[in-house]
């Protein structure tokens, strides 16, 4: 991280989102958006599912887990889509369905139509979510970690808000929640149909410009369909990244189940599950930026994922260590007694929340370092789709763990199963750190592919250009492509060419951008001065 970068975190959250450009900004808004219309309604509609329309519970059950199933499952339908037609569509679609979506819940009084809006809804999320996060990653270039830090403190900040707005219009009448958070929808739509550019960040085609293919929310050129999913799916460094990572929004959903069950046995009340929401959001909103300063700084990405995740797991010590000392409560207890019998709860969700601002910029950077950046939104949407399963198979394995501690005498057990699961996924995430798997891959364009990169036209222009000189204009300040090969001249020694020697390569432009390496490899360039088969570029 750079001393730039972490003078701007250092800052705080409002100084580093007046130091982004108004494309940024607006997905931070969306974000803001989209958090508080979906927390506006979804406590809330179990409750009037069950209360207001009178349905069984296995009907709720049902119609609940429709939302989730369509959400989690078409992820990568969703990064797909944003890969192949462009972001901005696919986030507009998105915003636009839920609202749709928003509105059915408020006036349907059918099992089918319940069951079509909820579906709908988690439709919705799955096409925004993944190309939010695709257009952010490249918008934000390389302040990926600096945006995805203030992007976790405006989703915190609607999860904050949210609920205390549905409590109160709920109080009126659960179809105003619905109405409002619908026009909410609604009103996000107009406003990035109206304000969100194409994009304008660099994509697989080079630098782009607003509307050119491969721009942060311009169409791309990525694979699509098939093809593109087993790119995607043959990339063993993300799915194992993936499968590592699954088990911390295991760990970070306790704040939604585990948590709120613990405050209700040892409270037996709900002023404790509102105060264990209040810590956690005010917490991300007000430290965020300066976390991820702090952690770039003293730990580096990779380093810091690991160390958030051993924390994470410590979150859940002092719940294992409190456990066989409290006793189920059958009636709230007095006030003062509430704040001791509190304090292990409150601990695990201030622990947790920290450990996930330490995790949570550099986790979205490295999905987006670990490939192409042609196939971001798909990398997401896979990403996404694993952490889900995480989630679902971590929710079934903590609830039975809960209910097994009970039974059996054993209150730590599940608080101590949920310990070993985050220092499980820090040493998983360390030993692919050890072996270079967590390393950034160099830029790759499918043009590569096209007969126009392979023509020997593209091989003749570099071959009539001047000694150590590049027909593509130099761009300082970028690494270059790889090392050079043993016996050479490295490509990027000095920033102005010198003559070559006889018999050693000439001397290399200096270090490109991406856009350049990019067309580089369009013009059948391999890496370190050698042309395709291994023959030495040599100095003419």
């Amino acid at each position: 991280m750079t001393g730039a970068a972490e003078g701007r975190l250092m800052a705080g959250t409002p100084a580093l989102i007046r130091s982004f450009d108004r494309p940024v900004r607006l997905l931070l808004v969306n974000q803001l958006t989209i958090n508080t219309g979906f927390y506006m309604l979804m406590p809330y509609l179990a409750g009037h599912l069950s209360g207001t329309l009178a349905l069984p519970a296995a009907l709720v059950g049902l119609i609940l887990g429709v939302r989730n199933l369509s959400q989690q499952g078409l992820f990568l339908v969703g990064g797909t889509l944003a890969d192949r037609l462009g972001c901005k569509p696919v986030i507009v679609a998105g915003c636009g369905v839920r609202a749709v979506a928003f509105l059915m819940l408020g006036v349907a009084g059918s099992v089918p139509a319940l069951v079509a809006a909820s579906a709908l809804t988690g439709f919705a999320g799955a096409l925004f979510n993944p190309a939010v996060r695709a257009y952010l990653a490249r918008e934000a270039g390389e302040r990926k970690v600096e945006a995805f830090a203030a992007f976790n403190a405006f989703g915190q900040l609607g999860i904050l808000i949210g609920p205390l707005v549905g409590l109160l219009l709920n109080g009126v009448t659960f179809t105003l929640v619905c109405l409002t958070a619908g026009v909410m929808f609604a009103a996000l739509t107009v406003a990035q149909v109206r304000a969100l550019p194409p994009g304008t960040g660099a994509g697989p085609a080079g630098p782009a410009g607003p509307g050119v293919p491969g721009a942060a929310g311009a169409p791309g050129t990525a694979a699509g369909g098939r093809a593109g999913w087993r790119e995607v799916a043959a990339d063993r460094s993300l799915l194992r990244f993936s499968l590592a990572m699954a088990g911390s929004y295991a760990l970070n959903f306790q704040i939604y189940l585990g948590l709120p069950l613990e405050v209700r046995r040892v409270t037996a009340g709900e002023f404790g599950v509102t105060l264990v929401f209040v810590v956690s959001g005010i917490m991300t909103v007000i430290g965020q930026a300066r976390v991820t300063a702090w952690a770039g700084r003293r730990w580096g990405p990779s380093r810091a994922i690991v160390r958030g995740l051993v924390l994470m797991g410590l979150a859940f010590v002092p719940l294992a260590v409190a456990a066989p000392l409290t006793a189920t409560a059958t009636a709230p207890p007095p006030a003062a007694a509430q704040v001791l019998l509190l304090l292990p709860v409150l601990g695990a969700a201030v622990l947790l929340s920290l450990a996930t601002m330490i995790i949570y910029p550099f986790e979205m950077t490295t999905v987006v370092a670990l490939g192409p950046e042609h196939s971001v939104g798909t990398r997401y949407g896979l990403y996404s789709t694993l952490a889900g399963l995480g989630v679902a198979a971590g929710n079934l394995l903590s609830g039975w763990a809960l209910d097994l501690g009970r039974s059996v005498g054993l209150p730590s057990l599940p608080w101590l199963g949920l310990a070993a699961v985050g220092a499980g996924c820090a040493a998983a995430v360390r030993a692919l750190d050890r072996s270079g798997r967590l390393a950034e891959r160099p830029a790759a364009s499918p043009e590569a592919a096209s007969p126009e990169a392979a023509s020997p036209e593209a091989a003749s222009l570099e071959a009539a250009s001047p000694e150590g000189t590049s027909p593509d204009p130099p761009s300082p300040g970028v690494a270059s492509p790889g090392p050079p090969s043993p016996g050479t001249t490295p490509p990027d020694a000095t920033p102005d060419a010198a003559p070559a020697a006889p018999g050693r390569h000439p001397p290399g432009p200096p270090a490109r951008a991406s856009g350049a390496r990019l067309r580089d490899a369009a013009a059948g360039r391999g890496r370190a001065g050698r042309w395709p088969g291994g023959r030495r570029r040599h100095a003419r």
